[in-house]
């Protein structure tokens, strides 16, 4: 086995009521790799990490940690620690008892259980708060309590399970950045879970995206953002054109009714494909001017962009642009070779891509905080 692997999931399934949670699951992650779990609710990401912890045995597969199995192993023996959402602080004692508590559970020595926790606070900004109670403190706060006393006891591996689903949006951001400077002062792998797509790439060295308990592209952030492998993945990480498309020689694919010049190839001679174009990659263009043409029906503005919904032959565009445009101008859409990405066709194909039906509101009820259908699976 790699010496750089710590973790190895070998052909993990599980199964709830009969009802497969993962399916044949292989995964490895390496020793001081930031690496995120990143998908829907219930698409199994809760569940991988239960198993990695030991609160879940799996109905088949083997977890290896540095190359021995742990099947058995009780979660207390391993060498990872888990930091939930809901931060499990003990409310009864003192930010200092609470990051010593595991340390007591070791039976260090008093002078080292104090050493640890004074390191400890101080990794996370939070030196002078030892007596302060954990309950008049801000979720921020609390959050690097957690932070602390799971890292207080050393594991080789930290798991974070949506740990900043709580906080409101700016100090999810703080602490994003915060997470990602402590692991790499610590050393330590983090395998962390979320939902959100724009968490996962400012902070991740390794993106391991499922769906349905089964793991849909591993790849570093800008990977899984520029290539994705198929179109649920391009429309999960960001927002994405996905629209029919044949390709009808290497470099050349037709789309929308008119032929494109690409930069793909490999594809089978008039291979049905599913051609993504990012909004941000559409330049508007005066009418006529454009390779395509079509009808503004929606502008939002986004404070540093607009975002505009635009009627192509029946097909709804989504294109981002710092340019002015008004309902029902009518526009021109080029498209440069290198904006466009070729994707074969997948069982996600023509089931996402269109924005049709594209509102706020509605992404945000697709998306909720919690994956809370998950924990009870």
């Amino acid at each position: 086995m790699n010496k750089d692997i710590v973790i190895d999931l070998k052909d993990i399934s599980v199964a709830f009521d009969g009802q497969p949670v993962l399916k044949n699951l292989n995964l490895y992650i390496r020793n001081r790799e930031f690496i995120t779990l990143l998908g829907p609710s219930g698409c199994g990401k809760t569940t991988t990490l239960r198993v990695i912890a030991g609160f879940l045995e799996p109905d088949s597969g083997d977890v290896i940690f540095d190359g021995a199995s742990c099947l058995g192993v009780p979660p207390h023996k391993r060498q990872v620690n888990t930091i939930f959402q809901r931060y499990a602080l003990f409310p009864h004692l003192n930010v200092y008892k609470n990051v010593a508590f595991g340390l007591k559970l070791l039976r260090l020595p008093a002078a080292e259980v104090e050493r640890r926790v004074e390191e400890m606070l101080r990794t996370v900004n939070l030196t002078g708060f030892e007596r302060r109670s954990v309950a008049s403190l801000s979720g921020g706060q609390q959050q690097r309590v957690a932070i602390a006393r799971a890292l207080a006891v050393r594991p080789r591996v930290l798991l974070l399970d949506e740990p900043l689903g709580a906080l409101d949006l700016k100090l999810r951001k703080d602490m994003q950045m915060e997470l990602k400077n402590i692991q790499q002062q610590l050393g330590i792998t983090f395998i962390y879970v979320t939902h959100d797509q724009e968490e996962a790439l400012s902070m991740s060295d390794t993106i391991v995206v499922m769906d349905e308990g089964e793991i849909q592209q591993i790849g570093t952030p800008k990977d899984i953002y520029d290539e994705p492998k198929n179109a649920f993945v391009a429309d999960f990480i960001g927002e994405s054109n996905i629209v029919d498309g044949v390709m009808l020689a290497d470099f050349r694919v037709r789309f929308a009714g008119m032929t494109f010049q690409c930069v793909d190839k490999g594809f089978a001679p008039s291979e049905r494909v599913d051609v993504v174009v990012r909004p941000e990659d559409v330049d508007i263009v005066p009418p006529g001017s454009g390779v395509l043409q079509g009808t503004v029906t929606s502008v939002t503005f986004k404070g540093v962009h607009y975002e505009f919904i635009v009627d192509v032959q029946g097909f709804k565009w989504l294109i981002q642009s710092t340019d002015v445009q008004a309902v029902d101008d009518v526009i021109g859409i080029s498209i440069k070779p290198d904006e466009i990405h070729i994707m074969k066709k997948s069982k996600y194909s023509d089931l996402v891509g269109d924005y049709s039906c594209f509102s706020d509101e509605f992404e945000e009820m697709s998306n909720p905080e919690t994956d809370s259908e998950e924990e009870e699976e």
